[in-house]
């Protein structure tokens, strides 16, 4: 069993460790994760049509 005070002194010791980003680094990371959510959203709605056209014209073939 381990004492919870070391336990919470080495939770902060390591915390330490950690290299946190910057504020601009986050704003970059954040812009490029939106746009690139934007390009992957406007990619699948351009696939979807595409392909719901296409069943379209197969379905209406064979009528």
């Amino acid at each position: 069993m381990v004492n919870p005070f070391q336990f919470l002194q080495e939770v902060r010791a390591e915390g330490n460790k950690v290299t946190w980003p910057t504020r601009r680094e986050t704003l970059i990371t954040t812009g490029l994760v939106i746009l690139m959510v934007l390009f992957a959203s406007l990619f699948f709605v351009v696939v979807d049509s595409a392909l719901r056209f296409g069943v379209g014209l197969m379905i209406g073939i064979g009528h």
